[in-house]
């Protein structure tokens, strides 16, 4: 009996963050009583399961990057060299992007107090030191130039990356994704320190 109810819970759970993400990507706003309308709950369940409109944001929040560390920043690449690799992972990075309809609010920032800024900070500060430890090992490897800043590197490519697709999905027509995945392949090849030959394209 309690792990059907545990079920039942999580599935609830779950129909509200639906709900929610839905809400948001359409609309831009967050408001808990239209949450519940369109999960077809009552009023007040939203508040049983999140416990404030900032909770209820912060879990939409993390579920969004959890989508994005499963789809391109926590995902293993085969390929034989690290600018493979890394091209591999902007690409998936940026098709991510370009079709989850939450993108657009997350990478404009999202609307909401300074829990929700502190949550959306934490979550970029993890994608920046995994990052970071990838750039590192390359460097140890041998496999990209040594001598910068692997933290500051990461931090460059993430901000960068996220605010190029947050520029190219306001813009109309949207540029194509395989044209900013170029264009953000040119930066990091060039914000890691190879030559011009290095790391090209195959």
């Amino acid at each position: 009996m309690g792990t059907e109810k545990t079920s039942r819970g999580s599935a609830a759970r779950q129909n509200l963050l639906r709900a929610a993400a839905e809400e948001l990507g359409e609309t831009g706003e967050l408001e808990v009583a239209a949450v519940a309308r369109r999960a077809g709950v009552s009023a007040g369940l939203p508040y049983r399961y999140f416990g404030t409109r900032t909770g209820l944001l912060i879990a939409v929040l993390d579920t969004f990057y959890d989508r994005l560390c499963e789809a391109a920043a926590l995902r293993e690449y085969t390929e034989s060299s690290w600018a493979e690799r890394e091209q591999h992972r902007i690409r998936d990075w940026v098709t991510f992007l370009y079709t989850d309809p939450l993108a657009p609010v997350v990478l404009g920032g999202l609307v909401g107090d300074a829990e929700v800024a502190a949550a959306r900070t934490t979550r970029l500060n993890l994608l920046i030191e995994i990052g970071a430890r990838n750039i590192a090992h390359a460097q140890r490897l041998g496999e990209i130039p040594a001598g910068r800043d692997p933290e500051y590197l990461a931090a460059a490519t993430l901000g960068g990356t996220n605010a190029v697709v947050s520029v190219a999905l306001t813009r109309t027509p949207r540029p194509t994704a395989d044209s900013v995945i170029d264009q953000l392949w040119a930066f990091v090849h060039g914000a890691v320190g190879f030559s011009s030959t290095q790391g090209a394209t195959p």
